[in-house]
């Protein structure tokens, strides 16, 4: 794969790489309802985060809800499944935003990765990081890099051995790291979470 062989420029990289399956970002036509999904797993494990989606598409009989159904649950209903309360308002803001400014497929998809991320963060409880999870993972971008995740963090941290009490200068070795690996950076981010987890 395309990939592979380029990122295999760098040496530290190509450990993890040579021996690992190949990966390959996500697509989800549903970007609204992703978003859903992804402010709704913050800040929990994979596990109660997976109970907390099933409980929240069991509100509409198991099937994905339209915007206009989420903007009318009851925020007591969206709070009984397990969502805080800033959780149900920022769900209920991506709805809104969905009915009102457009998440479609067709729009974002032709809109570079800087722009999407302008246009979504503009979403009460939408970050940056939220934003390049979607380019990941939902409109399948292959050369996003996730600076502020934990997880890449604790990954290059290990095996670049970078300072992680220095957060700044950490980040900015990160940047420079990372700049070799374009236009395949989602791809090594990809390799970075699977080489931490297996670890």
């Amino acid at each position: 794969m395309e990939y592979i062989t380029h990122l295999h420029k760098d040496k530290k990289l190509r450990t993890i790489i040579s021996d690992a399956s190949p990966l390959a970002p996500g697509k989800k036509k549903n970007l609204w309802l992703y978003l859903c999904a992804s402010i709704t797993s913050q800040q929990l494990s994979v596990k109660v985060a997976a109970v907390i989606w099933k409980r929240f598409l069991d509100l509409f009989e198991g099937k994905e809800p339209t915007p206009q159904e989420v903007l009318a649950a009851e925020p007591a209903q969206l709070r009984g499944i397990g969502l805080s309360n800033a959780k149900v308002k920022y769900v209920q803001a991506v709805a809104a935003f969905a009915l009102e400014q457009g998440l479609e497929w067709k729009k974002l998809s032709k809109m570079e990765n800087e722009a999407v991320i302008n246009y979504v963060t503009t979403i009460k409880g939408v970050g940056r990081w939220t934003a390049e999870m979607m380019l990941m993972f939902a409109l399948g971008r292959e050369d996003v890099f996730a600076v502020d995740d934990l997880g890449i963090q604790n990954a290059m941290c290990r095996l670049y051995k970078l300072d992680a009490a220095d957060k700044k200068q950490m980040k900015t070795d990160m940047l420079r790291i990372s700049a070799k690996w374009t236009p395949y950076r989602t791809y090594a981010c990809l390799h970075l979470w699977s080489w931490k987890d297996a670890k």
